[in-house]
Parts: C-alpha cells; sequence; structure tokens
C-alpha cells in the first residue's frame, strides 16, 4: 500500500479535437487503453460541446475562472462537482472568458466523489484525493504535502483515517467495482 501522486502542472496539455481548449490527464486508470476511471484538469477555451462518452457517469467542478453553463446551469468555482451522463455531450458556454475545470469520468465500478472536509476511513479497493489549492494529506502516520491541483491515490489502502488540511476545495474519490 502506497500513494501515488500527481500535479497538473508537470502534465503536458492535450488539444481536443473541437479545438475548445486543452486537458491535462491526470490518471487513467487502471490501465490507459482501457480505464475504469479517468481524472483531469481542463481548460475550457471557448463555448461548444463536450465530447460524447456512451456509459460514462462524469463529475464537473470549476477550479479557476468564471464558470460555465452546462443544461442551462451555471457551475462557478465553489460549487460542488456536477454529475451527469457523458453520452449527453453537454454545450458548454463560458460565462467570461476562459474557465479551468475538474473532471473525473468512471465507466465500470461505482465512483462517489465528495467534498474532503471531513476525515474519511477507506474502505474501497481505491482512494483518491483532488486539490485545488494544494496541503496536506494524512493516512494515518504518514504525511504528504500536495501542490496545487494535484491527484493523489492509493490501491487497498489501509482501514486508517485520511485527514486532508488545506485551503481551497478537495474532493474525495472512493471507487469499488460493484
Amino acid at each position: 500500500m502506497s500513494w501515488s501522486k500527481v500535479s497538473a502542472a508537470d502534465v503536458q496539455p492535450q488539444a481536443w479535437k473541437n479545438q475548445g481548449g486543452t486537458t491535462r490527464e491526470l490518471l487513467a486508470w487502471p490501465h490507459s487503453h482501457d480505464w475504469a476511471l479517468r481524472v483531469s484538469v481542463a481548460r475550457v477555451e471557448r463555448d461548444g460541446p463536450f465530447s460524447a462518452y456512451p456509459g460514462v457517469h462524469r463529475w464537473l467542478a470549476v477550479v479557476a475562472g468564471a464558470g460555465l453553463r452546462l443544461f442551462d446551469w451555471p457551475q462557478v468555482a465553489g460549487d460542488e462537482p456536477l454529475r451527469f451522463d457523458g453520452g449527453l455531450a453537454p454545450e458548454a458556454e463560458l460565462i467570461h472568458g476562459v474557465t479551468q475545470v475538474f473532471n473525473v469520468m468512471e465507466r465500470r465500478g461505482n465512483l462517489q466523489v465528495e467534498s474532503a472536509r471531513h476525515v474519511l476511513l477507506p474502505r474501497t479497493p481505491w482512494v483518491g484525493l483532488f486539490t485545488v489549492k494544494g496541503g496536506l494529506l494524512e493516512h494515518g502516520h504518514r504525511a504528504m504535502p500536495m501542490a496545487p491541483l494535484t491527484l493523489a491515490w492509493c490501491e487497498s489502502p489501509v482501514v486508517q483515517s485520511c485527514v486532508f488540511t488545506g485551503e481551497g476545495d478537495a474532493w474525495w474519490l472512493t471507487w469499488s467495482p460493484e
């Protein structure tokens, strides 16, 4: 049992096919070609449709910028992640300029995304934490500093308390195969 982590600052952005923005993929797990879970940070640069991912559940949260509208609903920094069917390919309308978002996609298993403002006792085979502004992740007696826009994850975590302290939004991700 060990933790891995990756920061968006260490990942090269990839242009979207529709040229509406870029994505920094933080994780495609368990394999990049056959993922059950994919986590990224995206820069939305202009209005347009999201790519369709049939059979995928998506979560999206604004982490910087004025926000965007999806399904005629405004999403701004500080909102809880919006969950939606990835096959719907909604139109995104920028509220006022470039917006950066945290994006999670799950196509197999059961994923929960919830605020990291509480202590997590991991009882799933995979657990992760994404932080917008950075902070400190403590699991048992280990402490891991985290930079802004960083994802940390652990496969087969020991059932010990996970505590995150930091400024800004952060979310626990817990995944199980059922």
